[in-house]
């Protein structure tokens, strides 16, 4: 076995040091690259809001009045003649033939009930009928219906606290206001992340993720239901930096 010479001992101790050295400088790379990595993956999550109230541009209106008779040809003209007071009624006061509809008459023969308490009604027959408004004339609506009263004192028995006769009121125009009610809430999350960047000392960095909330439109409140409420609420997260 032959000794190693001066030469190749110092050429081995040479190498031995750049590999030391080599794995030293891609050990400090490797630690500084996943700090660098952690902290560019600091991040803020805000969100920002926008609702804004708007009027109803479309009116859903069903008139409902009820009719009761013993005989079931006379309680269906009866029902004619009170629907042609009630469409006369609307259509002298502005509204177009095409925005009054009316639906078949529901029917009910307390006779023919499979389930009876044995109390003999007074009439056989009852009715309810329907006489639909569907207009984008939303104030229009809303006034001549307050004159509906008058028909009232004529005979005619409207039921407008049942749930089938309750207006409804629709906002058509969202795509009109999206943009702005998006960027509006965009902005707003912004400032919220500003803000908490500003306290914590650090910088407000790109957008990481983001996602747009759905819209919804619901009435202002039970008074005013022809009001509505338009919101939307966006989410974004921004990244963070010292």
């Amino acid at each position: 076995m032959t000794s190693m010479t001066g030469g190749t001992r110092f050429s081995a101790l040479i190498l031995g040091v750049a590999m030391i050295a080599g794995l030293a400088s891609l050990g400090y790379l490797l630690g500084n690259a996943l700090i660098q990595f952690k902290e560019y993956e600091r991040s803020v999550n805000v969100k920002g809001l926008s609702e804004r109230e708007y009027p109803a541009d479309v009116v859903i209106w069903p008139i409902v009045f009820a009719e009761a008779s013993n005989n079931l040809e006379q309680l269906y003209t009866s029902i004619e003649h009170s629907t042609g007071k009630i469409r006369e009624l609307l259509l002298n006061r502005g509204l177009d033939a095409s925005e009054v509809s009316v639906s078949l008459p529901v029917i009910t023969d307390k006779s023919a009930r499979e389930y009876d308490s044995g109390a003999r009604a007074e009439f056989r027959f009852t009715a309810l009928q329907t006489v639909t408004i569907y207009s984008s004339r939303v104030d229009q609506v809303r006034a001549m219906l307050a004159s509906l009263p008058e028909l009232g004192k004529q005979g005619i028995a409207f039921t407008g606290g049942s749930y089938q006769s309750q207006p409804e009121f629709l906002f058509t125009r969202l795509n009109e206001v999206k943009p702005e009610m998006i960027e509006e809430a965009t902005r707003e999350a912004r400032q919220v992340a500003e803000k908490f960047a500003e306290d914590s000392q650090s910088r407000l960095g790109k957008i990481k993720r983001a996602s747009q909330g759905q819209f919804s439109i619901t009435p202002r409140d039970t008074n005013n239901p022809h009001i509505m409420k338009v919101r939307v609420v966006s989410t974004i997260e921004y990244y963070l930096s010292d």
